[in-house]
Protein backbone atom coordinates (compact mmCIF):
# COMPACT_ATOMS: atom_id res chain seq x y z
CA UNK A 1 0.00 0.00 0.00
CA UNK A 2 1.33 3.40 -0.96
CA UNK A 3 2.54 5.61 1.86
CA UNK A 4 2.01 9.34 2.25
CA UNK A 5 4.31 11.54 0.16
CA UNK A 6 7.32 13.27 1.61
CA UNK A 7 6.65 16.58 -0.12
CA UNK A 8 7.37 18.60 -3.23
CA UNK A 9 6.88 16.76 -6.51
CA UNK A 10 5.71 13.61 -4.72
CA UNK A 11 2.52 15.44 -3.71
CA UNK A 12 1.46 16.16 -7.29
CA UNK A 13 -1.05 13.98 -9.14
CA UNK A 14 -1.42 15.15 -12.75
CA UNK A 15 -4.85 14.27 -14.12
CA UNK A 16 -4.52 12.55 -17.49
CA UNK A 17 -8.04 13.49 -18.49
CA UNK A 18 -8.13 12.48 -22.14
CA UNK A 19 -9.78 9.75 -24.15
CA UNK A 20 -6.64 9.35 -26.25
CA UNK A 21 -4.38 6.67 -24.77
CA UNK A 22 -1.41 7.74 -26.93
CA UNK A 23 -1.77 11.29 -25.60
CA UNK A 24 -2.02 9.98 -22.04
CA UNK A 25 1.10 7.85 -22.47
CA UNK A 26 3.00 10.81 -23.90
CA UNK A 27 2.01 12.94 -20.91
CA UNK A 28 2.91 10.14 -18.50
CA UNK A 29 6.37 9.78 -20.02
CA UNK A 30 6.94 13.55 -19.83
CA UNK A 31 5.72 13.79 -16.24
CA UNK A 32 7.48 10.73 -14.80
CA UNK A 33 9.81 11.98 -12.11
CA UNK A 34 7.92 15.29 -11.90
CA UNK A 35 5.11 13.85 -9.79
CA UNK A 36 4.32 11.14 -7.30
CA UNK A 37 1.25 9.54 -8.85
CA UNK A 38 -0.63 9.79 -12.17
CA UNK A 39 -4.42 9.93 -12.38
CA UNK A 40 -6.42 7.69 -14.70
CA UNK A 41 -9.96 9.04 -14.53
CA UNK A 42 -13.28 8.08 -16.04
CA UNK A 43 -12.58 9.59 -19.46
CA UNK A 44 -9.40 7.62 -20.06
CA UNK A 45 -10.62 4.45 -18.34
CA UNK A 46 -13.86 4.38 -20.32
CA UNK A 47 -11.95 4.96 -23.55
CA UNK A 48 -9.12 2.47 -23.07
CA UNK A 49 -9.95 0.32 -20.02
CA UNK A 50 -7.42 -1.88 -18.26
CA UNK A 51 -4.64 -1.31 -20.83
CA UNK A 52 -4.66 2.37 -19.88
CA UNK A 53 -3.87 1.55 -16.27
CA UNK A 54 -1.08 -0.82 -17.30
CA UNK A 55 0.40 1.73 -19.71
CA UNK A 56 0.39 4.60 -17.22
CA UNK A 57 1.68 2.41 -14.38
CA UNK A 58 4.91 1.92 -16.33
CA UNK A 59 5.69 5.55 -15.53
CA UNK A 60 4.31 6.09 -12.00
CA UNK A 61 1.82 4.64 -9.51
CA UNK A 62 -1.78 5.07 -10.68
CA UNK A 63 -4.61 6.90 -8.96
CA UNK A 64 -7.63 5.14 -10.49
CA UNK A 65 -10.36 7.73 -10.10
CA UNK A 66 -13.49 5.82 -11.13
CA UNK A 67 -15.68 6.87 -8.19
CA UNK A 68 -17.45 3.56 -7.60
CA UNK A 69 -21.03 4.05 -6.39
CA UNK A 70 -23.55 1.20 -6.30
CA UNK A 71 -25.00 -1.37 -3.92
CA UNK A 72 -22.36 -2.99 -1.68
CA UNK A 73 -22.24 -6.31 -3.54
CA UNK A 74 -21.76 -4.62 -6.90
CA UNK A 75 -19.02 -2.30 -5.64
CA UNK A 76 -17.23 -5.24 -4.04
CA UNK A 77 -17.43 -7.09 -7.37
CA UNK A 78 -16.16 -4.08 -9.30
CA UNK A 79 -13.25 -3.74 -6.91
CA UNK A 80 -12.50 -7.46 -7.31
CA UNK A 81 -12.22 -6.87 -11.05
CA UNK A 82 -9.97 -3.83 -10.61
CA UNK A 83 -7.53 -5.21 -8.02
CA UNK A 84 -5.46 -7.19 -10.59
CA UNK A 85 -4.59 -3.83 -12.21
CA UNK A 86 -2.76 -2.92 -8.97
CA UNK A 87 -3.71 0.75 -8.76
CA UNK A 88 -2.08 2.62 -5.90
CA UNK A 89 -5.34 4.41 -5.08
CA UNK A 90 -8.96 3.97 -6.06
CA UNK A 91 -11.99 6.15 -5.41
CA UNK A 92 -15.56 5.41 -4.38
CA UNK A 93 -18.35 7.80 -3.50
CA UNK A 94 -18.87 8.32 0.23
CA UNK A 95 -22.54 8.87 -0.63
CA UNK A 96 -22.84 5.15 -1.27
CA UNK A 97 -22.98 4.66 2.50
CA UNK A 98 -21.11 2.80 5.19
CA UNK A 99 -22.13 -0.72 4.07
CA UNK A 100 -20.80 -0.05 0.57
CA UNK A 101 -17.50 1.28 1.88
CA UNK A 102 -17.14 -1.61 4.31
CA UNK A 103 -17.75 -4.09 1.48
CA UNK A 104 -15.10 -2.36 -0.62
CA UNK A 105 -12.60 -2.45 2.25
CA UNK A 106 -13.23 -6.16 2.83
CA UNK A 107 -12.60 -6.88 -0.85
CA UNK A 108 -9.50 -4.68 -0.93
CA UNK A 109 -8.02 -6.60 1.98
CA UNK A 110 -7.88 -9.72 -0.19
CA UNK A 111 -5.00 -8.09 -2.07
CA UNK A 112 -2.87 -8.05 1.08
CA UNK A 113 0.00 -5.59 1.28
CA UNK A 114 -0.49 -4.64 -2.38
CA UNK A 115 -3.98 -3.31 -1.83
CA UNK A 116 -4.84 0.20 -3.01
CA UNK A 117 -5.70 3.09 -0.77
CA UNK A 118 -9.48 3.42 -0.69
CA UNK A 119 -10.41 7.08 -1.02
CA UNK A 120 -13.97 8.22 -0.36
CA UNK A 121 -15.13 11.15 -2.49
CA UNK A 122 -17.10 13.57 -0.30
CA UNK A 123 -18.62 16.49 -2.26
CA UNK A 124 -17.47 17.07 -5.83
CA UNK A 125 -15.39 20.22 -6.29
CA UNK A 126 -17.76 21.35 -9.04
CA UNK A 127 -20.59 21.74 -6.50
CA UNK A 128 -21.35 24.81 -4.42
CA UNK A 129 -24.06 25.40 -1.80
CA UNK A 130 -26.73 26.03 -4.42
CA UNK A 131 -25.89 22.81 -6.26
CA UNK A 132 -26.09 20.85 -3.01
CA UNK A 133 -29.45 22.42 -2.16
CA UNK A 134 -30.77 21.34 -5.55
CA UNK A 135 -29.98 17.73 -4.62
CA UNK A 136 -31.85 18.02 -1.32
CA UNK A 137 -28.87 18.73 0.97
CA UNK A 138 -29.64 21.83 3.02
CA UNK A 139 -26.28 21.94 4.81
CA UNK A 140 -23.23 23.83 3.57
CA UNK A 141 -20.61 21.98 1.53
CA UNK A 142 -18.30 21.97 4.56
CA UNK A 143 -20.91 20.38 6.83
CA UNK A 144 -21.80 17.74 4.25
CA UNK A 145 -18.13 16.96 3.59
CA UNK A 146 -17.48 16.47 7.31
CA UNK A 147 -20.56 14.26 7.74
CA UNK A 148 -19.58 12.02 4.84
CA UNK A 149 -15.92 11.98 5.87
CA UNK A 150 -16.64 10.78 9.40
CA UNK A 151 -18.91 8.04 8.11
CA UNK A 152 -16.46 6.91 5.43
CA UNK A 153 -13.44 6.69 7.72
CA UNK A 154 -15.46 4.81 10.33
CA UNK A 155 -16.55 2.33 7.62
CA UNK A 156 -13.00 1.58 6.50
CA UNK A 157 -11.91 4.20 3.95
CA UNK A 158 -8.20 4.99 4.12
CA UNK A 159 -8.68 8.57 3.10
CA UNK A 160 -10.85 11.18 1.48
CA UNK A 161 -11.20 13.31 -1.61
CA UNK A 162 -12.29 16.83 -0.74
CA UNK A 163 -11.90 20.34 -2.08
CA UNK A 164 -9.16 22.62 -0.71
CA UNK A 165 -11.85 24.51 1.19
CA UNK A 166 -12.52 21.56 3.53
CA UNK A 167 -9.01 20.15 3.95
CA UNK A 168 -8.18 22.16 7.09
CA UNK A 169 -11.54 21.27 8.65
CA UNK A 170 -11.00 17.55 8.05
CA UNK A 171 -7.47 17.71 9.46
CA UNK A 172 -8.75 19.46 12.58
CA UNK A 173 -11.63 17.02 13.07
CA UNK A 174 -10.02 13.73 11.96
CA UNK A 175 -6.35 14.25 12.71
CA UNK A 176 -3.29 13.35 10.63
CA UNK A 177 -4.26 9.74 9.87
CA UNK A 178 -6.61 9.84 6.87
CA UNK A 179 -5.00 10.48 3.50
CA UNK A 180 -6.37 13.64 1.91
CA UNK A 181 -6.37 13.91 -1.88
CA UNK A 182 -7.40 17.36 -3.00
CA UNK A 183 -8.58 18.28 -6.52
CA UNK A 184 -9.86 21.72 -7.47
CA UNK A 185 -6.30 23.05 -7.61
CA UNK A 186 -5.67 26.03 -9.86
CA UNK A 187 -2.69 28.33 -10.29
CA UNK A 188 -3.10 31.91 -9.09
CA UNK A 189 -4.76 34.08 -11.71
CA UNK A 190 -5.96 31.19 -13.90
CA UNK A 191 -9.61 30.33 -14.70
CA UNK A 192 -11.45 27.97 -12.35
CA UNK A 193 -13.20 26.28 -15.27
CA UNK A 194 -15.98 24.00 -14.02
CA UNK A 195 -14.60 23.92 -10.48
CA UNK A 196 -16.52 25.79 -7.77
CA UNK A 197 -14.27 25.35 -4.70
CA UNK A 198 -10.63 25.94 -5.64
CA UNK A 199 -7.25 26.99 -4.23
CA UNK A 200 -3.63 27.24 -5.33
CA UNK A 201 -1.26 24.27 -4.83
CA UNK A 202 0.46 25.92 -1.87
CA UNK A 203 -2.86 26.82 -0.24
CA UNK A 204 -4.14 23.25 -0.61
CA UNK A 205 -1.01 21.75 0.96
CA UNK A 206 -1.01 24.34 3.75
CA UNK A 207 -4.62 23.35 4.51
CA UNK A 208 -3.60 19.71 4.99
CA UNK A 209 -3.62 18.01 1.59
CA UNK A 210 -1.29 15.02 1.24
CA UNK A 211 -1.68 14.92 -2.55
CA UNK A 212 -3.03 17.58 -4.90
CA UNK A 213 -4.71 16.67 -8.19
CA UNK A 214 -3.78 19.11 -10.95
CA UNK A 215 -5.30 18.76 -14.40
CA UNK A 216 -5.37 21.48 -17.03
CA UNK A 217 -2.72 23.75 -15.44
CA UNK A 218 -0.27 20.92 -16.22
CA UNK A 219 -1.72 18.94 -19.10
CA UNK A 220 -2.84 21.97 -21.12
CA UNK A 221 0.44 23.83 -20.60
CA UNK A 222 2.79 24.25 -23.59
CA UNK A 223 5.38 22.27 -21.61
CA UNK A 224 3.61 19.98 -19.10
CA UNK A 225 6.87 18.82 -17.51
CA UNK A 226 7.98 22.40 -16.91
CA UNK A 227 4.56 23.28 -15.48
CA UNK A 228 4.73 20.34 -13.05
CA UNK A 229 8.29 21.26 -12.07
CA UNK A 230 7.23 24.86 -11.36
CA UNK A 231 4.42 23.66 -9.10
CA UNK A 232 6.80 21.33 -7.27
CA UNK A 233 9.31 24.15 -6.81
CA UNK A 234 6.57 26.33 -5.36
CA UNK A 235 5.60 23.62 -2.89
CA UNK A 236 9.22 23.08 -1.88
CA UNK A 237 9.67 26.80 -1.36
Amino acid sequence: MIGKPGGGAARIIPALDTGDLARAESLAAALAGRCGVLKVGLELFCAAGAPAVAAIARHAPVFLDVKLHDIPNTVAGALRSLLPLKPAMITLHAGGGSAMIAAARAEAETAGADRPLLLAVTVLTSMDAAALTATGVADSPAAQVLRLARMAIAAGADGLVCSPHEAALLRAELGPGPALVVPGVRLAGTPAGDQARVATPAEAVAAGADWIVVGRPITAAPDPAAAAAAIAAGLAG
